[in-house]
């Protein structure tokens, strides 16, 4: 129900159109609202599952909403998970079929292997394969060279595409996570990341095999090695995506898994029991989230109340969100009409917002558009007039 002060900004809002369907939010979950040091009971049943990770997340892939946090936006070291970004810029930039001829520098670079020799032959889509199931830092290396002709190259274009996923708070000074004071991210933008990489095929089918096969070009061999993500044997809807461990990090794991049609994504930080960490989170997340749409971009929500005309107003894009089941009726519906918008209009004008609150927090801001053109009311000459001062100046500009 609309409470009375949104009833009056509504106007004429046509809420009728969405009470067919059941409301769904996206619910961003803050360390301000609920406990998650130790699981939540309400009824003798959890409702939040215990999670020992210093930073973890929980994401919905489909709609990216988050559905439980905890210091999601605190900069820590990612050690291995790191090679999720390394596996998408290789897989985006390079041939799969390249031969990489392995160097010295590859060779030494030690810890996490797949025991690469100097002068070793591989296709870089074997050496994906080694980065992201046996974690292979030598791997990394090795692509990182290949696909960007030098390491700084490969890591310069790593920042750059994290940041152009919205990945905004990591910075990395290498391609596998060894500890570097200048080496971070955090578990929001890890879920970013491995967001992103699911949507790669390649990618999504590398990360949910347990066991692999690399061939080597040269010498002519082959190697099995088998993925370090415990989760794959443990939960039987795990389908990816990467361990990390160093003395700096923790326990580390990006987590991934589906159900019915959907896909979760978990990352834990600094996690003592990772694998049960991400297993809970996920099992939580299927069991007490769900996802339904408020209405499809071009869906007609009100008039906008100006111009002593009928004009309509309709979504800029679908609105798709993820919330707790247990919340629905928490949701709150609102348009906000900009200032100082006037004719003519065209359709498609981004005229305001819709926004959604669950209870009195803003969750979601979609805009709203035009569903039609207008000039404003012909007894009113301000459209006419400002219809005439437009195309008087188009025409200016095309002669000058």
């Amino acid at each position: 129900m609309i409470s009375k002060w949104t009833q009056k900004t509504l106007g004429v809002l046509a809420l009728c159109i969405f009470l067919a369907n059941p409301a769904y939010g996206e619910i961003i979950v803050s360390t301000d609202d609920i406990t998650i040091e130790t699981a939540k009971v309400s009824s003798g049943k959890w409702t939040l599952p215990y999670v020992t990770a210093h930073s973890a997340i929980l994401m919905d892939a489909q709609t990216g909403s988050i559905l439980y946090e905890r210091d999601a936006h605190k900069q820590r070291p990612p050690a291995s998970t790191t090679k999720i970004l390394t596996a998408i810029v290789a897989l985006e930039l390079a041939d799969l079929d390249e031969v990489v001829t392995v160097s010295e520098k590859a060779d030494k670079v030690g810890e996490s292997s797949l025991y690469l020799n100097k002068n070793d032959k591989l296709k870089l889509g074997e050496l994906i394969e080694g980065a992201l199931v046996k974690s292979g830092n030598d791997a990394c290396v090795a692509i990182a060279e290949q696909t960007a002709g030098s390491l700084d190259n490969f890591i310069k274009i790593m920042n750059l595409k994290a940041v152009s996923i919205g990945a905004y708070n990591t910075n990395f000074t290498n391609p596998h996570g060894l500890p570097d004071k200048n080496h971070y991210t955090t578990a929001y933008d890890l879920a970013v990341m491995a967001r992103y990489g699911l949507g790669i095929p390649e990618f999504s089918e590398i990360v949910q095999r347990k066991v692999a096969t690399v061939n080597y070009e040269y010498p002519q061999k082959n190697r099995v090695i088998n993925n370090t993500n415990k989760l794959l044997y443990n939960y039987y809807l795990a389908d990816g995506v990467k361990t990390g461990t160093t003395n700096a990090a923790g326990k580390c794991l990006v987590a991934s898994a589906s159900k019915n049609g959907r896909r979760l994504i978990c990352v834990v930080l600094n996690a003592p029991d990772r694998f049960g960490d991400a297993q809970r989170l996920l099992e939580w997340g299927f069991n007490n989230t769900e996802i339904v749409s408020l209405g499809k971009k071009g869906d007609r929500v009100t008039n906008h109340p100006s111009y002593q005309e009928s004009l309509s107003v309709a979504l800029g894009r679908d609105v798709v969100l993820c919330l707790e089941s247990a919340r629905l009726n928490e949701i709150r519906l609102q348009v906000e009409f900009l200032k100082g918008i006037y004719p003519p209009i065209n359709k498609g004008d981004i005229l305001g917002s819709y926004n959604i609150f669950m209870a009195d927090k803003l969750i979601k801001e979609v805009p709203l558009v035009a569903g039609e053109d207008s000039i404003g009311n012909p007894l009113d000459f301000s459209g006419t007039l400002n219809l005439f001062i437009n195309k008087a100046l188009d025409i200016m500009d095309i002669k000058g």
